[in-house]
């Protein structure tokens, strides 16, 4: 999203699209995520992550957190944030600008090239011929809405931020927690979310709650 921003002021944004490769579970009904493993989790069809991580785009968390890191990062609002899943991973991030116009950051679904393109943000790095996009060979390209009701932690994340305060902040403990839980074998992959929305329920009746 910042390289496809550029030099433009963040006033002229109406908003910034962030996508997701919907993880092992696109495709599965709720039944079938019910009763995913940590190794079926850890089957990423794109990505060779760390375990952590990988959970984290199973359950579609991460990107709920990408969209948190976004709000503070460009200082937008949290309305003006959205996640669309693409499973080729070939556009990263849209932002529509106020004109109407949409400019699209594409690339492979290789994370060198946007570590490539940080280490060398005052200067383009080279990168080998294979990291180069090639359209014609990855078309089609297909987008469709998340599924907060199979992935409830990425609408979970949403409201975290629309909360504000320390919520955000709470959301992203408690996930680490639970992920690891499940990982260990205590915990089915459901309860993740399950555990993630007490916290943040118990974490927003505190801060609501008036001073002692």
């Amino acid at each position: 999203l910042f390289q496809v921003l550029g030099a433009k002021p963040v006033s002229s944004i109406a908003s910034m699209i962030l996508t997701a490769s919907g993880g092992p579970f696109r495709t599965w009904d709720a039944q079938q995520i019910a009763a995913a493993t940590p190794q079926q989790a850890l089957n990423h069809p794109n990505y060779a992550m760390g375990a952590k991580i990988t959970i984290d785009s199973a359950s579609m968390m991460n990107k709920g957190l990408e969209l948190i890191e976004a709000c503070f990062l460009f200082g937008v609002r949290p309305d003006q944030l959205g996640v669309l899943v693409h499973p080729q991973q070939i556009v990263h991030g849209l932002i529509a600008f106020r004109d109407g116009s949409v400019s699209a950051g594409m690339a492979m679904p290789d994370m060198r090239v946007a570590a490539a393109h940080c280490l060398g943000v005052d200067g383009r790095l080279d990168a080998p011929p294979a990291r180069f996009l090639d359209l014609a060979k990855t078309a089609p390209l297909s987008f469709e809405r998340p599924d907060l009701v199979r992935f409830p932690a990425l609408g979970l994340a949403i409201a975290a931020l629309r909360a504000g305060g320390a919520t955000p902040a709470v959301l992203n403990a408690a996930n680490e927690v639970a992920v690891a839980a499940f990982l260990a074998g205590r915990l089915p992959f459901p309860g993740i979310a399950r555990l993630v929305e007490q916290v943040c329920s118990m974490a927003c009746a505190d801060q609501a709650s008036p001073a002692d």
